[in-house]
Order: structure tokens, then C-alpha cells, then sequence
């Protein structure tokens, strides 16, 4: 027989804990909220289990429910977990999993689709897969992030962001109350002093002989390589070019959309150099196939370790993506075309908005007469006055 009565658990209005028995207690808060909860004990481990509030849960109720999580307990069984599995709440592990099936259609490199959910399931699954995304708190995210947060700053970074994610995605969904504490993770974590790794990049007066070293030798990924420097392209786009998107004739090369880093359609302007470079690609056409650099493989475009052997076997060792650092110092140090052409030259997305709201042009031809200069440059070391130098 339990100590309290129907009666009693709706009379009681002093804060405090008020014992039933076989360890459920009548919680009653200092605002006169009244809550159940039970306390169990299984190998020397003690936990404080809620049953719900009592206004919706009966003393009855309460007692069945006490028992239930008691047996439960005894079993092995976790009535948390049992709890939640009822209820519909996911893991964070299945939680993930939704976010990155949601999501992934957006994302257009493919690599970034398998390292989002990998690192979680290296960093983040082994400590709190199996907890309830409702219930996961900032304490323990915090310790997930602070075991790899010095040893891996990056990664730590990018499982941090693919966290919260994952936690914003519940809430939205209804299935949290609040986001985390992020601020309060931040603080807790010890300052990152890594420095930004840039990518290493030939210096712009070295190009002419680059250049030259280059072209001693002809081959597809050593072309490609210039294609890369003389359009200031992003390896990838040059390496999945096709024959559709280009057009000697206006010498004009359109990259479509879904190709872009920014998601948005970049057509570069051609100077002569490049243009003699896309004719001589014409060669190397294969039947079947509109890759303007094509791979080994039939249908396969060119690998990205094929532009950096091309620099290994040169003796380099710069990078591929480096060469749009390198035609930024020159126009930001040799040249007086403004920033935002070589910004728009680049395809990056321009984060001011009223600079952005005032170029809704592409600039075309002012690009057009810069990256002439920036082949003249590269090739001769002369700029033949497009450019006004500094």
C-alpha cells in the first residue's frame, strides 16, 4: 500500500519531493507545476526516471507505471529508449541519416555527400548515436567535439556544424524544444590556433617560365593545366568541360549551374590563347564522348591527380587550384582592374550586398581585355598595355 492518496497528490502545494514508496516520489515544483518521478537502481547505478505530470497522470497511473520501468530496468531493458521508440522520437544516428538524405540532392560534389555522414559516424556516433535527439544535450557534444576539437581542428569544425544540423533539423521536425547551446560549447572548448592553410601557388613573375616549362611537353592533363591557368577556372570545371558549352566562335565558354560551386551559370571570356588551346583539344576528340579533356577511360573525364602529376612531374609542388591565387595577387598587385572583376573572373559569390546589387551585369567584355592581359602575362611576362600597372 503506497503512502500517498489521490486526495493528498491534489492538495499538496509545498514545494518539495513527497515518497510513495518502492521509490516513486510526487515532484512539486516552487510554481506548483507537480510531476512523477521514479527511482531505480541497477549495478550500483542509480537514475531519476520521469513518468509525466500530474496533472495528466493519475496516482494509479503513476504506481503502473512504476512498475513497469522497474521490471524493465531489472530486464536490461532501457524504459528511456522504450520510451522514445514509442513515441517516434529518432536516434541522433537516425536523425543524421533523414538530414543527410534530405539534403544531399543539393550538395553537387560528391565527396562532401560521403564526408558528411562518415564523420559523424568516425566522431560523433560512437558516444551519442544511440542517444534520443530530444535529449541530447550540449555536455555531451561538447565532449564529442573536444576529443578531436585540437587534433583535427577541421574536422572538428565541419562535425560541429554537421551537429547542429542534425539538431536544428529536430527541432523543426518537433521533435526538441530548443536548438543547443552552441555559444556555450564554443566557450567550453579550448581556442583553435591553427592558421588557415592556403593553397600553395607559383608566383605571378615566375609564369612565363612556368609557362614554358609547361608547354616542353604535350599532354592532355598538361593542357588541361593551362586550360586552368589562362581561364582562372576551378580545376574541376575545366576537367568535366564539354565540347557544348564552348564556343570558339564568340570565344566564349559557358559553365552551366549545376557545375558551380555558387550554383549559378559563369561564362568566360576566351583570350586568343585559349581559344588556340580549345582548338588544339580538337585532336584529342573521342567518339562518343563531349569531355573537352577526356580520362583513360571511355566516358571518364580526366582525374584531379592528373594536373597535379603534371606539376610533380615538373619538379612543382603547387597546386592545381593554386593558380586562381596567383592571378589574384597579380591583379590585386601588378594591375588597377578593380576587385570585383577579378572576383566575378573567379565566380565567387559576392557577400556585399550593395556591391552585388549594382553588378547584376557579368562584365563581359571588361573580363574579356583582363584575361587577355593575364595571358600575355603568363606567356610573355608582357601585359602588350591592356593593363594599366601600378
Amino acid at each position: 500500500m503506497g503512502k500517498l492518496t489521490a486526495t493528498a497528490v491534489k492538495a499538496m502545494s509545498e514545494p518539495g519531493r513527497y515518497g510513495d514508496g518502492d521509490g516513486l516520489f510526487l515532484l512539486v515544483g516552487k510554481r506548483g507545476g507537480k510531476s512523477w518521478m521514479v527511482r531505480v537502481q541497477k549495478a550500483g547505478r542509480r537514475r531519476d526516471i520521469g513518468l509525466g505530470s500530474a496533472s495528466k497522470v493519475s496516482l494509479a497511473l503513476a504506481r503502473e507505471r512504476a512498475r513497469l520501468t522497474r521490471s524493465q530496468v531489472e530486464a536490461g531493458i532501457d524504459p528511456v529508449a522504450e520510451r522514445r521508440k514509442a513515441a517516434g522520437v529518432p536516434t541522433f544516428r537516425e536523425a543524421a541519416a533523414l538530414v543527410h538524405a534530405e539534403h544531399k540532392a543539393s550538395w553537387k560534389n560528391g565527396k562532401h555527400k560521403d564526408q558528411w555522414l562518415s564523420s559523424l559516424e568516425a566522431h560523433a556516433f560512437p558516444d551519442i548515436g544511440d542517444r534520443s535527439v530530444a535529449e541530447l544535450d550540449a555536455a555531451a557534444v561538447r565532449d564529442v567535439l573536444a576529443a578531436i576539437w585540437l587534433k583535427k581542428p577541421e574536422t572538428a569544425r565541419r562535425v560541429r556544424q554537421r551537429i547542429r544540423t542534425v539538431i536544428d533539423w529536430a527541432v523543426a521536425k518537433g521533435y526538441r524544444d530548443g536548438p543547443l547551446a552552441m555559444a556555450v560549447i564554443d566557450k567550453a572548448l579550448p581556442r583553435q590556433r591553427e592558421r588557415v592553410k592556403h593553397h600553395k601557388a607559383v608566383p605571378y613573375a615566375e609564369m612565363p617560365a612556368f609557362m614554358a616549362a609547361l608547354r616542353a611537353r604535350e599532354t592532355i592533363g598538361r593542357l588541361a593545366l593551362e586550360a586552368v591557368i589562362l581561364t582562372a577556372a576551378r580545376s574541376g570545371e575545366v576537367r568535366l568541360a564539354e565540347w557544348s558549352e564552348i564556343d570558339l566562335d564568340a570565344a566564349t565558354w559557358t559553365i552551366p549551374a549545376e557545375r558551380m560551386k555558387a550554383g549559378r551559370e559563369h561564362v568566360v571570356p576566351l583570350s586568343d590563347a585559349a581559344v588556340r588551346l580549345f582548338e588544339r583539344m580538337k585532336a584529342y576528340k573521342r567518339g562518343g564522348s563531349d569531355l573537352v579533356f577526356p580520362g583513360q577511360a571511355k566516358g571518364k573525364p580526366l582525374s584531379d591527380m592528373t594536373l597535379t602529376k603534371a606539376l610533380r612531374d615538373m619538379g612543382r609542388d603547387e597546386t592545381a587550384h593554386g593558380f586562381r591565387s596567383t592571378f589574384r595577387d597579380w591583379v590585386a598587385e601588378q594591375t588597377n582592374w578593380p576587385a570585383e572583376l577579378a572576383e566575378a573572373a573567379l565566380a565567387h559569390v559576392i557577400n556585399d550586398k550593395t556591391i552585388a546589387a549594382y553588378q547584376r551585369g557579368t562584365m563581359l567584355e571588361k573580363r574579356r581585355q583582363m584575361m587577355a592581359a593575364w595571358a600575355s602575362v603568363t606567356i610573355s611576362g608582357c601585359a602588350r598595355n591592356v593593363v594599366a600597372m601600378r
